[in-house]
This record gives C-alpha cells, sequence and structure tokens, in this order.
C-alpha cells in the first residue's frame, strides 16, 4: 500500500557488538555530531600539516587533485594572475591594450597636424591661405571699382548741376 507523501521515520540496521568487543573495549559506540565534528577537524589539520610539508618542495602552488603527481605542460592553461597587495610592483607601469594605444596616437597625430595647420605648413593650410589671398584680391577689387563707379556718378551729377 502507498503511504501517501510522507513515508515514516528512518529505519535502518542496529550494530550490536558482540561479548568479546566489548571485552576488549573496542566495541563501537554512537558517536555524537560534536565528537565527529572534532575528529573532522583533527584529521584536516593533520593533512593540512602533510600538505605543507610537500608543498614546500614543489613550486609552492596549490594544486588540486591528481595534479600534484601528474606534471602537465599545457600551452593552453592559464595561470591565475592574482596578485597579492605586498607583491605588487608600484614603479611597474601598466601596459595599454592595442585599442587604448591606437586612441593615445590618433589623439597626438591630430594635435600635431592642428598645431602645423595654425602655422601654414600643410597643404591645405597653405591652398586655404591661397583661397583667403584671392578673395582678398577681388574684394580689393570690388570696392575699388565701386568707389569708381560711385566718383563717377558723383562727377555725372555736378556736371548735370552746371
Amino acid at each position: 500500500m502507498g503511504r501517501g507523501k510522507f513515508k515514516g521515520k528512518p529505519t535502518g540496521r542496529r550494530q550490536f557488538s558482540t561479548p568479546e568487543e566489548m571485552l576488549a573495549g573496542t566495541s563501537r559506540r554512537p558517536r555524537t555530531f560534536k565528537q565527529e565534528e572534532a575528529e573532522a577537524e583533527d584529521n584536516e589539520k593533520f593533512e593540512e600539516e602533510s600538505e605543507e610539508e610537500s608543498e614546500e618542495d614543489s613550486d609552492g602552488e596549490r594544486r588540486k587533485g591528481t595534479q600534484g603527481i601528474i606534471e602537465i605542460e599545457n600551452p593552453n592553461l592559464v595561470k591565475p594572475k592574482n596578485v597579492k597587495a605586498r607583491n605588487v610592483d608600484i614603479e611597474k607601469t601598466t601596459e595599454l591594450s592595442r585599442r587604448e594605444r591606437e586612441e593615445i596616437e590618433k589623439q597626438q597625430a591630430h594635435e600635431r597636424y592642428m598645431r602645423l595647420q595654425e602655422q601654414g605648413k600643410t597643404d591645405q593650410a597653405k591652398k586655404d591661405l591661397e583661397r583667403l589671398a584671392l578673395i582678398r584680391q577681388q574684394r580689393a577689387d570690388a570696392a575699388k571699382k565701386r568707389e569708381e563707379e560711385k566718383a563717377a556718378k558723383e562727377q555725372k551729377k555736378s556736371e548735370a548741376r552746371k
């Protein structure tokens, strides 16, 4: 028969110690959680001490699983780049990425070009100055022509009055 959603208490097999084990003192007693936790901590401390001793012999890197046993030369393996604050070299300059470097070079080239443009040393600046000189010449000629026409009109008016 189905019991539905909830099952009864979990039942397990109980292990009884034999009279010989009881006399020898090797009988298995149930352990509490605190006892098991204390034993686990002792085991961890012992393992850490043995790992520290073996790490001193190795490269100083902590390895997982079989990595400590098998030496692998994998060029695609990315090594962590975590650097502690005390190991950081302050004087070392950080390298810029290609895009950042190109952006800075582009800005510097533009600034140089604008400086040369102001001094009139670039081809475009020379063409602009030639056009400007030509326009000034045309305007000067036009102004001179207007003044001549104006003077001619005034002369005609003065002759007509006489």
